[in-house]
């Protein structure tokens, strides 16, 4: 694949900025309780319509945080059974690592794809 090949199908440096801030934009739930799922659906609502890579990282930075909200519900009711306890800082320290790689490759124009994410906004 030649340059102009490439160039003409890699996100521009303005799109690149805003898939890095859909991604980004979930820290804001250490702050905000459900601010994971506000950041990133403000982001996507407001900017979706104008550019291909940044609805498709929006989506995807909303989708993962959305499972990572129902996985953090349901451990927090294992708490009650011990397992809970130990569910839940793995579940936080796995969105903390996955949202930053995910932010890395974002700024990089690649679409990243989060695993184990249930995809429910298609």
């Amino acid at each position: 694949m030649t340059d102009t090949e490439n160039s003409s199908t890699s996100p521009k440096p303005e799109e690149r900025s805003l898939g890095l801030a859909c991604h980004l934009l979930a820290l804001v739930g250490l702050i905000l309780p459900f601010g994971n799922i506000l950041g990133p659906l403000v982001m996507w609502l407001v900017k979706k319509d104008e550019s291909a890579f940044v609805d498709d990282q929006g989506k995807e930075a909303l989708n993962f945080n959305i499972t990572i909200a129902i996985a953090g519900f349901v451990a927090f009711l294992l708490t009650f059974v011990v397992i809970g306890a130990i569910l839940l800082p793995i579940i936080g320290i796995f969105w903390l690592v996955m949202t930053i790689i995910a932010a890395v490759k974002a700024n990089g124009g690649e679409a990243y794809r989060y695993p184990l994410t249930i995809r429910l906004i298609t």
